[in-house]
């Protein structure tokens, strides 16, 4: 046995939307459309919006929003400085001013009336490698004593100067880091002198000298008000280059 159903007839209009009847009444079936898409430039100006290889080919030759600079050609940098010069690090005036303090008779102030710390810091860490070659860690003694040496002979000039002392913290760190080279040298050779003896004891003795002779020299000539307490300038820094002594001997 059979059901019939009774279904609708289809009707097609001219609009091409097909038509159901139901119940003597035409109800319309919507076809979906397609999605929106925004209108496309005719000329971008940034290359990667464009979806054409030949238009995004022909915008690279130039940099973004025109010009005629390259973008992935090689730049130009026979203008820029050298990198070492914008760090504020010259090479050569390092040079000058650690070889002004090989000779202690004649040390040479017109290098270190323009300070600056990163020949010392050189020195530093060449005086804390030797040190850590003879099997002793002092990284932060060594830097903690710069400090206070640098600080302590600052305080003293300029009391001994009065009104007329115009030595500066930087300069008086400077000088006490590039005289500080004898003592670098005397960390380096005592890595082959045998410990606990005269010899090294002397050898340090003539090296405190030596260190002591040209950071005197350097601070009355960079500062005024100096010339007159040379004596008094030269203990104080003999008694700093003699505790960095300590460190090599001991």
């Amino acid at each position: 046995m059979t059901k019939e159903f009774g279904v609708p007839p289809v009707v097609f209009p001219s609009g091409g939307n097909p038509t159901v009847a139901v119940g003597g009444n035409t109800q319309q079936r919507r076809v979906p459309t397609a999605p929106f898409q925004p209108p496309r430039p005719s000329n971008s100006g940034i290359p990667f919006m464009s979806f054409e290889v030949g238009s995004a080919a022909a915008t690279t030759s130039g940099p973004i929003g025109g010009g005629t600079g390259p973008i992935g050609g090689v730049a130009n940098f026979d203008d820029e400085e050298p990198l070492l010069d914008e760090l504020g690090i010259h090479p050569d005036q390092i040079w000058k001013k650690t070889k002004s303090i090989l000779n202690p008779f004649r040390a040479n102030p017109t290098f270190h009336k323009d300070s600056d710390l990163s020949g010392p810091i050189f020195l530093y860490l060449s005086f804390c490698l030797f040190q850590l070659l003879a099997g002793k860690i002092q990284f932060g003694v060594i830097l903690g004593w710069i400090v206070v040496s640098s600080i302590f002979l600052y305080v003293v000039f300029n009391m001994l100067a009065g009104r007329h002392g115009n030595l500066d913290l930087h300069t008086c760190t400077s000088v006490i880091g590039y005289c500080l080279l004898p003592v670098v040298i005397l960390s380096a050779i005592s890595l082959f002198v045998p410990q606990n003896g005269a010899l090294r004891s002397g050898i340090a003795g003539v090296f405190v000298i030596w260190a002591t002779r040209a950071c005197t020299n350097l601070m009355v000539a960079v500062a005024d008000g100096g010339e007159e307490h040379r004596g008094l300038i030269a203990y104080a820094c003999f008694l700093i280059y003699t505790l960095f002594s300590l460190l090599v001997v001991f």
